[in-house]
């Protein structure tokens, strides 16, 4: 499903037109981008949550070169599923 699948659902099955529709997702995915930007977590009880987990400092190697590289620590979104979606998932 695409965002444009995601608009046409809401608008149908809330009987509103597409430019409503549109106009909901896109604050809600502005909201929740904010909300990432500023490091809070996003909990949505059924559906999951999203995190951010720090990976710390490693040493890797250069696949071109095959010369040690050091990555730095960085932080990762991580998405966490509820109960919910994982025991529907796992039927």
């Amino acid at each position: 499903m695409i965002k444009v699948d995601l608009i046409n659902k809401i608008a149908k099955e809330m009987n509103i037109s597409k430019q409503e529709a549109e106009t909901g997702v896109n604050l809600f995915f502005q909201t929740m981008k904010e909300a990432l930007l500023r490091g809070e977590e996003i909990e949505l009880r059924g559906f999951g949550s999203f995190r951010f987990r720090t990976r710390g400092a490693r040493s890797g190697r250069n696949p071109r070169t095959g010369k040690p590289v050091q990555i730095p620590p960085k932080k990762v979104l991580y998405f966490k599923p509820s109960k919910l979606i994982k025991s529907m998932i796992n039927r």
